[in-house]
């Protein structure tokens, strides 16, 4: 048996009007995924615990089968920071250190207008080179998305409070910068917030930018500290479940869970975590790898950039890329096999909220032997229908291996 996900991260959403009440997903046309939801079984995945930010890394630590709240490091740092090779410590503290663009005391843009990998190291190696020193460290990523590396700093990271920047955005940089929690804090927030604001100065006047906006495009002119954590210490996936499997996807967040977890990585050119990655190349690797692995994870961060901005035609575009590029061609290759492939999103990224937020996300089952529930397609209100009902997120791999069909039957069976 081969075992495929399919993750459009922030994919669900809410009814919106200028769509006559309907959500990207009912309107969208994806007739890969609705054959899943006729063929397979449908349910609603509690990724989202309401007491833990609601982040891609908890969602997806949840749908790996890892139960955030035993698992979770404090913050999806020190996971981008394993994607990277980084090696932390015992007491250091990792940090996402987004390229943002600030305006007038605001902050414009929490990716610093989508800046390219080469900009932005050139961008983080000039930070490193300024303020960089022997207890704060930063280390160039992918796109606007960066580490930065707090040495021993006597306090967890428990004792800070940061602000995701995409949840902030046109909001007062001064009223959303770290806070402390307890008196011994107070001094790390301090130097961490200074860092912040002296990265304007840094990289407004920095030859990339002058570029930039020469060429009408936004400055990724500051940095934003956020998603502290400490080193994580997750079980083998391979040890946990048997079997050897395999990560795509273009972001660090998940090539970190990937290191985390044991699974390899497959590196895929032309994934760009956009609206302009390559969804073809994404499915051809992912058919190639099922060769060798038992269960291939593929990631596509399309859908989430797109509620992030508020951007309705893009997010209907990239559940239809992911159903027409992705899904149909493995479903396609896999036919005549023994297969079980699961379509679902992480988290729901709502247009009208351009946030992450905690409500149940639909997920389909599939597999050629399986009985299906017949229901009409694959959508956030069909989903209720489901015979799998609604289950907490870390019981989702278990749904997907077999290995709990506790599951009530559909009248439609």
């Amino acid at each position: 048996m081969k075992y495929i996900v399919v993750l459009g991260d922030g994919m669900a959403d809410r009814p919106l009007p200028l769509l006559g009440g309907r959500t990207p997903l009912e309107v969208a046309k994806k007739p890969s995924m609705d054959f899943m939801a006729r063929n397979g079984r449908s349910g609603l995945l509690k990724n989202l615990p309401h007491d833990m930010p609601y982040g891609s890394d908890i969602a997806n630590l949840s749908v790996l089968g890892y139960d955030p709240k035993k698992y979770y490091p404090g913050g999806r740092g020190p996971i981008e920071a394993a994607a990277m090779g980084i090696r932390l410590s015992d007491g250091d503290i990792a940090f996402r250190c987004n390229l943002i663009t600030e305006e007038k005391g605001k902050l414009k843009d929490y990716s610093g207008g989508h800046v390219s990998t080469p900009e932005a190291e050139e961008l983080i190696k000039e930070i490193d080179k300024e303020l960089g020193n022997d207890t704060m460290r930063f280390y160039p990523g992918v796109g606007y998305r960066h580490i930065m590396v707090l040495k021993n700093p006597g306090i967890s990271y428990g004792d800070l409070t940061e602000q995701p920047p995409h949840d902030i955005a046109s909001q007062s940089i001064d009223a959303n910068l770290i806070k402390a929690v307890s008196k011994e804090a107070g001094p790390v927030a301090e130097s961490l917030n200074k860092a912040m604001l002296a990265s304007k100065k840094i990289l407004t006047p920095h030859p990339v930018n002058a570029v930039r906006v020469r060429e009408g495009k936004g400055p990724a002119n500051m940095i934003w500290l956020w998603g502290g954590g400490e080193k994580p210490c997750l079980p083998d996936f391979r040890k946990k479940y048997g079997l050897r499997g395999a990560m795509i996807s273009a972001v660090d967040l998940l090539r970190g869970l990937a290191a985390c977890t044991g699974l390899d990585y497959i590196e895929v050119p032309g994934a760009t975590g956009y609206f302009d990655t390559d969804y073809s190349a994404k499915a051809e690797h992912a058919i190639k790898a099922l060769d060798k692995y038992d269960l291939v994870y593929v990631h596509i961060e399309a859908p989430d950039e797109a509620g992030h901005e508020g951007n309705v035609k893009e997010k209907i575009r990239a559940i239809e890329e992911i159903d027409k590029k992705i899904v149909s061609p493995i479903m396609e290759e896999c036919r005549g096999t023994d297969y079980t492939l699961a379509v679902l999103p992480d988290h729901a990224t709502p247009i009208a909220v351009r946030t992450h937020t905690d409500e149940p996300v639909p997920f389909v089952i599939y597999s050629p032997a399986m009985r299906g529930d017949g229901i009409e397609s694959y959508s956030e209100k069909n989903a209720v229908c489901g015979s799998y009902g609604l289950v907490e997120g870390p019981v989702f791999m278990d749904l997907l291996l077999g290995k709990k069909r506790k599951v009530k039957e559909n009248k439609k069976d």
